[in-house]
């Protein structure tokens, strides 16, 4: 047991002050900009590159992803839509209003995905009622990329911002 206290004396466990939050935050946005509606990134602009069979790939791949996310949106988005708000309003009370720690990491981990979700529901929308070709697709995509790195900009500064005051207010002040 004196082990054990040790180490969790020395490792502060708590949400923010984790490396591994910071990690899972770092890694959760490099995929989430990688793969824009499903797709990966590198695939588009290899497709852009070489051409041929990668264009028809590239092209199978986003019909069938815009194809099943707007299936999936048609047949349960209403549902999915409320308990993505139960789970969140449940967060954001635990969290902010009773100061639980970790919730407001979740929160502040999975809500800006919910914007990520919505641009990529539009994108295949979009993608929907054109005739895709490699250049718009590429076009789509990308910029489905960028506005997803702009979320994850927004979000992981107020995630740092967040997470530095809580560890000075708990930690530094003992708030």
């Amino acid at each position: 047991m004196d082990l054990f206290a040790a180490i969790f004396e020395r490792i502060d466990m708590r949400s923010f002050s984790n490396l591994w939050y910071w990690i899972g935050l770092a890694v959760l946005w490099s995929m989430s900009s990688h793969w824009a509606m499903g797709v990966p990134y590198d695939l588009v602009m290899r497709a852009r590159r070489v051409g041929g069979q990668t264009e028809r790939d590239l092209l199978d791949m986003v019909r069938i992803n815009m194809n099943r996310l707007l299936y999936v949106t048609e047949v349960s988005g209403l549902a999915i839509m409320a308990l993505c708000c139960f789970i969140f309003t449940g967060l954001a009370t635990m969290g902010f209003y009773y100061g639980l720690e970790f919730a407001q990491a979740v929160f502040l981990l999975l809500f800006p995905l919910c914007f990520v979700a919505l641009i990529n529901i539009t994108a295949a929308r979009r993608l929907k009622r054109q005739e895709p070709t490699v250049e718009i697709v590429a076009k789509t995509l990308t910029r489905c990329r960028i506005y997803t790195q702009m979320i994850g900009m927004v979000s992981i500064l107020i995630t740092s911002l967040w997470g530095m005051y809580q560890n000075f207010s708990v930690g530094v002040l003992g708030w």
